[in-house]
């Protein structure tokens, strides 16, 4: 009996899954099963509480800014219409290639730098107005950190490159730690090597 009823619960909580999968994978009536989360343990693995929105910049030798992403020719946006390319990028990987093309495909004055600016905030003012008013009754406004992530030359040549936001402070949470402090100081690394007679 405890074999039947084990089986019967792996073929139920399977049966759900692959229900909740495939009727996502096909669009079907995406909101009106939410109980498939409760089923998929690690739905949002990795995903973190805060949305970033990536810029890049142009400054000019006047010391004015110009939006080099999108292009003067529109924007794409692949999942969404309030998301254009450039945010789906969160390694800047792309985000020099995207402002030189504007840059070769513009008329401008000489430019001085590139910058390439990162936009975060938490998830939770990403809710309408008319859920944010139901759940608390005083207005919240979002607030946004402004973080200068990487600055090129014109010509592509890197001059400071700092790294996301979060990771920056995640690394300054660690190393407010004063134990974790402490142990970094006190552990010296042993390294061993093979000297050649």
């Amino acid at each position: 009996m405890k074999r039947w009823s084990t089986h019967a619960i792996i073929a139920i909580y399977l049966g759900i899954l692959t229900t909740g999968v495939v009727a996502h994978a096909v669009q079907y009536r995406e909101h009106s099963h939410p109980l498939a989360y409760f089923v998929i343990w690690d739905m949002f693995c990795g995903w973190t509480a805060w949305e970033q929105r990536s810029h890049v910049l142009a400054e000019g030798e006047s010391g004015q800014f110009y939006d080099l992403a999108p292009g003067p020719w529109g924007s794409f946006s692949a999942y969404s219409e309030n998301v254009s390319r450039q945010h789906y990028d969160p390694f800047a990987e792309h985000m020099l290639r995207q402002a030189q093309n504007t840059l070769a495909k513009t008329s401008h004055e000489p430019i001085r730098r590139i910058l390439v600016v990162e936009e975060s905030w938490a998830k939770k003012y990403n809710l309408p107005d008319s859920l944010a008013k139901k759940l608390t009754p005083t207005p919240t406004e979002k607030q946004s950190y402004i973080h200068i992530r990487d600055v090129f030359l014109p010509d592509g040549t890197p001059v400071a490159h700092r790294g996301a936001w979060l990771g920056i402070q995640s690394r300054a949470a660690l190393l407010d730690n004063p134990r974790l402090e402490r142990l970094t100081m006190s552990q010296l690394p042993v390294v061993a090597m093979n000297q050649a007679d």
